[in-house]
């Protein structure tokens, strides 16, 4: 029989230092534990559990909570079971592994690093029976690897740095947090572990505002409110990381659409659609099977040629672009897109809204001079900021990436572009990071990341944020040309850049920024209105069909009592509810009730129409 394993973590949910009116420390990155642990429970009884694994958290604790798991003993209560095979540990095991950590803690063991080479650290890992920490090891560059001892009975694989013993930890602040399953490096082919979260800090203060911080996110998690408000799924009949957008989820993606095609042609760009699948042989020339094919899924065989789901919309616009020979005066040309994009993603990566298989990106490309770039730069920010200012963002954080060691390019090309987006950034008077080296191996990028209402800042990689690059290797790659003012033929400089990222992350975010509580605006149902009795009915059926006939989302729901009603409307986080009962009746009107601001006062229907287009006009409040 197979053995059982168990896996530690202690993890923070956010990974940078953040402000909020939960009153978290300044220092929360130092003290919040945010590497995982993995503790596979092996058939050797003496040994339980394994070391951790060799990243090392600033306040010890981690180690701590190893050592601790290696003292305990989870033996089933079955006469069924082999002499090596061990229960799956739960949350209740939590208590007794706390517990445990209290006792080390209070002995005051010293933690002493170690610096050991690879064949030693091999020997000693094997001599343990330990394959999972051997294939840690062969993750590790360094020839010279790193082990921390606490005490003299326990080691690990290990960074550093940790405080210098056990007791320097304060026992009031580590709290244990829940268990959980986790596919061995998030592969799904690989074993089913267990994972333990848990967090340390300096005191029980900090440690407070943190649970409470952290009660404030699980209460406004995607996931939990995108079922509850009926808002979208991923159905495992059709398969994971495929997102089903429901009624009222599609209602709000569409009023992202529009206001993102809107602002994209206000601003001069051209509207695009492409197709979902393409020839290998393009992805060849774009270099994607190349750099990019783990990402890929596998090739379709139709009519004897070979055909793949897109991973990326750069291919398509350049396609369109290089239908007809272009003159320098057409300069610049703007293409944008809301394409849909599949990328392979292991089972154990995927989360939600925030890690998917197929997604929407807002992608768009600018064919340009390069005398042009940073006016163009400078417009797509412009841009950024009035469409995440519509949505309540107005906190960024930005870096500047510039060029690699290994790049493709001319240095002067390099020189100017880089030199537009540092200058465009100057003109914006935004402040920014440069990340020397960070930027493609094809152009210099800007990365910005957006603050929501917890403080929390979203990256471009996992959620929304803009990348905004300059590529000098798919223009090279697919030949794309212009004719210039001496009627040569010269290569384009081309700008690729996504306000949003992805339609999927950006929702997640939204519900998350404003708990499922959106505004007016951007509510998928603006209005309920609510009868009384169903003497009223029909009136209300006439109101809901005015608004509507405004452009007001709005519906009627009858059938329950009056109170139960406006629970369900509060429940359901919509906006604003309209009464009507004989009173209401008779004088043709609503006593209307805000959501957020109780109840407003009673109107004729007219009047709640012409309130409600107005604070939706101005993205303002009832």
């Amino acid at each position: 029989m197979a053995s059982s394993h168990s896996l530690f973590a202690s993890s923070s949910l956010f990974s940078n230092p953040i402000s909020t009116n939960f009153s978290l420390p300044s220092n929360f990155n130092r003290f919040l534990t945010c590497q995982f642990r993995a503790f596979p429970l092996l058939n050797n009884k003496k040994n339980a559990f394994s070391p951790s694994t060799s990243a090392a958290v600033a306040t010890g604790s981690s180690p701590e909570t190893s050592v601790a798991d290696k003292n305990q003993e989870f033996e089933p209560k079955t006469d069924q079971n082999l002499e090596n095979e061990k229960v799956p540990l739960t949350d209740r095991d939590l208590k007794r592994i706390k517990k445990e950590m209290d006792r080390i803690i209070g002995k005051n063991l010293p933690l002493v690093r170690e610096e050991v080479s690879r064949d030693e650290a091999q020997r000693r890992i094997m001599s343990l029976n330990e394959p999972y920490k051997l294939e840690i090891l062969e993750s590790i560059k360094e020839e010279l690897i790193t082990i921390y001892h606490i005490g003299d009975q326990w080691w690990d694989l290990c960074a550093g740095p940790h405080v210098e013993a056990t007791g320097k930890i304060n026992r009031r602040a580590v709290e244990l947090e829940s268990v959980a399953g986790a596919y061995w490096r998030g592969d799904e082919k690989k074993p089913m572990l267990q994972r333990i979260y848990g967090t340390a800090w300096e005191n029980e203060e900090q440690l407070k505002a943190y649970l409470h911080f952290k009660e404030e996110a699980k209460r406004r998690d995607h996931r939990r409110l995108g079922q509850d408000l009926d808002l979208f799924s991923i159905q495992n009949d059709a398969g994971g990381g495929l997102v089903f957008w429901h009624p009222k989820g599609a209602v709000v993606r569409n009023v992202i659409e529009d206001l993102w095609r809107k602002i994209h042609i206000e601003r001069g760009y051209d509207l695009l659609y492409t197709p979902h699948v393409a020839k290998a042989d393009l992805w060849q020339i774009s270099g994607h099977l190349d750099f990019y094919r783990e990402n890929m899924y596998d090739q379709m065989n139709i009519e004897e040629e070979l055909y793949q789901l897109r991973p990326m919309n750069c291919p398509y616009h350049i396609l369109i672009y290089k239908r007809k020979l272009h003159s320098y005066q057409e300069f610049p040309i703007r293409v944008a897109e809301l394409g849909t994009v599949y990328r392979y993603e292991l089972s154990g990566s995927l989360h939600g809204l925030f890690r998917v298989r197929g997604f929407t990106q807002d992608d768009a490309h600018i064919f340009c001079l390069s005398d042009q770039i940073k006016d163009e730069i400078r417009g797509v920010l412009d841009l950024t900021e009035e469409m995440l200012l519509q949505f309540g963002f107005s906190k960024y954080e930005v870096n500047l990436s510039t060029r690699p060691e290994k790049s493709v390019g001319d240095d002067n090309i390099w020189e100017k572009a880089t030199s537009a987006l540092k200058d465009a950034l100057d003109d914006k008077g935004w402040s920014y990071q440069i990340d020397d080296g960070g930027g493609a191996f094809y152009g210099p990028k800007i990365d910005l990341k957006i603050e929501d209402a917890l403080g929390r800042k979203w990256q471009c990689s996992t959620i929304q944020a803009i990348p905004l690059l300059v590529d000098f290797n798919l223009p090279q790659r697919f030949d794309i040309t212009y004719v210039d003012s001496n009627s040569e033929k010269k290569r384009p400089i081309m700008i690729h850049r996504a306000v949003l990222g992805s339609l999927e992350r950006f929702f997640g975010v939204l519900i998350e920024h404003y708990a499922g509580d959106f505004p007016l605006w951007l509510s998928p149902v603006q209005a309920r209105v609510l009868p009384v009795t169903d003497t009223q009915l029909e009136f209300c059926n006439e109101a809901a069909k005015k608004l509507k006939a405004n452009g007001i989302r709005a519906e009627v729901c009858h059938g329950e009592r009056l109170p139960k009603l406006i629970r369900n409307a509060e429940t359901q986080k919509i906006p604003l509810m309209a009464v009507v009962g004989a009173k209401e009746l008779e004088t043709g009107t609503v006593t209307v009730r805000s959501r957020f601001g109780g109840d407003v006062g009673t109107m004729t229907v007219d009047d709640f129409v012409s309130r409600i287009k107005s604070a939706v006009e101005n993205r303002t409040s009832f």
